[in-house]
């Protein structure tokens, strides 16, 4: 069984009847448990009534930068929290890529919602893009995984540190994701859990396509290679870093 870390169930492409057909897909390819991120905050209560509906579905619950501004706790509530489907807070985090005009309100949105992470010990899924520096200062004293991960190995080092494990998307499958690959081969591999980022980085050969939890595999066919393991043995390792992570999935 393999499990897709994160992925965006509450997009277009899952919109009405296409929701079951999406999670169909995924059962047949053996990717048998599927972890819904938030985003948007208003992404936070639909995704929680996907995973009341589908045994296999769980959720982390998260604003994503793009969001600077939110007042987390208006949606991040007590009750969101304490849901038993959801068990993490993400995705947050920093992304300067178009610019740092409102670096300040990214960071009083990341630093809100890492506080929550803190008082109800929910594990973090970290969102990093062109803002190292302040991730890696800001992002103490909780533990989580950086999601998608395509930074530096620098950055990784001082996560690994911190306890962190590191997903990796359909982006390592890319011909120009050499580093990336580099990358993986250096984190430890009980450190590292699969994602797709659905609707996004569909892997090879499904680059440019939509993106789906069922093309989760084409990544663990990568990973597997760069790692020298079989894939049933990368599979068992996966699912108990996934555990690991997220132990709520197991209460």
């Amino acid at each position: 069984m393999f499990t897709d870390t994160h992925c965006h169930l509450t997009d277009d492409y899952c919109s009405g009847d296409e929701l079951n057909n999406v999670l169909s897909r995924a059962a047949a390819a053996g990717v048998r448990r599927i972890i819904c991120a938030t985003a948007e905050p208003h992404d936070i209560l639909p995704a929680i009534k996907i995973a009341e509906t589908h045994d296999n579905v769980f959720v982390t619950t998260g604003i994503h930068p793009e969001y600077a501004g939110t007042d987390a706790t208006t949606f991040l509530t007590p009750d969101v929290l304490s849901h038993p489907r959801v068990v993490g807070i993400g995705e947050i985090g920093l992304d300067y890529h178009g610019g740092d005009d409102d670096r300040d309100a990214q960071i009083k949105l990341f630093t809100a919602q890492l506080e929550i992470a803190r008082r109800t010990g929910l594990p973090v899924a970290i969102h990093t893009r062109d803002a190292e520096r302040d991730t890696a200062e800001i992002l103490q004293d909780v533990r989580g995984v950086m999601h998608c991960f395509t930074s530096s190995y620098e950055l990784a080092r001082v996560m690994l540190d911190r306890g962190f494990y590191f997903s990796a998307s359909g982006i390592l499958t890319f011909k120009n994701a050499a580093d990336v690959r580099e990358t993986f081969e250096k984190i430890p591999i009980d450190r590292i859990v699969i994602e797709t980022d659905s609707p996004y980085c569909a892997p090879v050969p499904y680059r440019g396509k939509t993106c789906e939890p069922f093309m989760v595999t084409k990544t663990a066919a990568v990973l597997a290679e760069i790692k020298h393991l079989q894939l049933d043995e990368l599979e068992s390792i996966l699912e108990q870093n996934t555990l690991n992570l997220y132990p709520k999935i197991k209460q």
